[in-house]
Parts: structure tokens; sequence; C-alpha cells
């Protein structure tokens, strides 16, 4: 008879850490975590998708936020760290991606604001030109981090000092979450939207 509450309290201890555990969601064979952690704040995955160029995959992109958001202004207004994380799926040239991702700023800002983000646009392009290439399985991380500012991870390490202005890290999401989105189909993923 003592058996019996003590196989009932392993199978408990079994189905608290396996419901502790962080799932995985897969998109395109890219595995991200549903929860990460940043800047000691936890967050949730609220919608990942897949960047497509014509016919051809080229990224999957993770948006992590303290709670979820179905709007643009909802992630951009929303306190706390964010996350957006961008995996490769091909080899892309770096400096044409930092190019790309200035260009995806200019489609969604008037020239005025951008005006004031170009010293940090010069060293955004410095950044990814440094790498050469991105080749499948090459990551990034753009992290918001209050009282930091925005942190530009490549392949695992912090590439330099952070960007201060907010205005910076709400011109990023713009690439991705504005009215000129990279990819629109992309744009309702990372929003949840289906």
């Amino acid at each position: 008879m003592k058996l019996i509450p003590t196989l009932l309290a392993a199978a408990l201890a079994t189905l608290i850490s396996i419901s502790s555990m962080a799932a995985t969601v897969e998109v395109n064979g890219v595995k991200l975590e549903d929860r990460t952690e940043l800047s000691g704040s936890k967050l949730q995955l609220n919608g990942a998708g897949t960047r497509y160029k014509t016919i051809f995959k080229v990224y999957v992109a993770g948006l992590y936020l303290g709670k979820v958001a179905n709007t643009p202004d909802e992630v951009i207004n929303q306190p706390g760290p964010k996350r957006l994380s961008v995996t490769m799926l091909r080899t892309i040239d770096a400096r044409e991606l930092g190019k790309l991702l200035t260009r995806g700023m200019e489609d969604n800002m008037e020239k005025a604001a951008m005006s004031k983000l170009i010293p940090g646009l010069i060293r955004m392009g410095e950044i990814f030109a440094s790498h050469k290439t991105l080749v499948e399985g090459d990551s990034f991380l753009i992290d918001w981090v209050p009282g930091t500012g925005t942190v530009i991870t490549v392949k695992g390490e912090v590439q330099g000092e952070s960007f201060k202005e907010p205005e910076f890290f709400k011109a990023m999401m713009l690439i991705w979450l504005g009215q000129a989105p990279a990819d629109h189909k992309l744009k309702d993923a990372l929003l949840g939207i289906k």
C-alpha cells in the first residue's frame, strides 16, 4: 500500500517538471522556444513566421514580448524588454542585409524622423558588413532593454555598444510591422494573426 502514494508522488513530480519546461515551435525547420528571458524579464513568443522573397524562403523570425500584442502599436508601446529573433534559411550577403534593413526603415518613416537616426543606421550597416555573409542556420537578435537601448547580437555575439534612442528600436520594428513591411504575411505571423 505504501507503493501507491510513492508512485503518485513520482507521477506528480514528473508532470510538474514537464509543465515547467519550455516548449518549442518549429517554423520551416527552425526551432523557437515559446518562452525566453531577457534582462530578468520573462518573454513569450508572440508570433513567428517566414520571410519570403518571391518564392524563396529567406529567414524565420520570432517576436518575443512580455504579454501578447496583436497590433504594431501594442508591440512598440509595450513597456519592458522585447526581442526579435531572426534565423537564416539561406546564405545572404550580410552587407546587403544591412542595406535592406535600412531601406525597410526608410519605407516606414518620414524623412525628418529618419534623418535623426543616420548615425545609428551607419553603425548598423557596419555591424552587418563586418560579418560578410550569413549562412543557413546563422541568427541575429534585436533586443530592446529599457535603460540600455537596442542591442544587436549576431551569431551569439553582442555587436558593440547599444543604440540608446528608443526611436531606433521602433524604427527597427517597423521594418517588419510598419505600413510597408518586409513581408505582409510575416507581419501577420509575428502579430499572431492567422
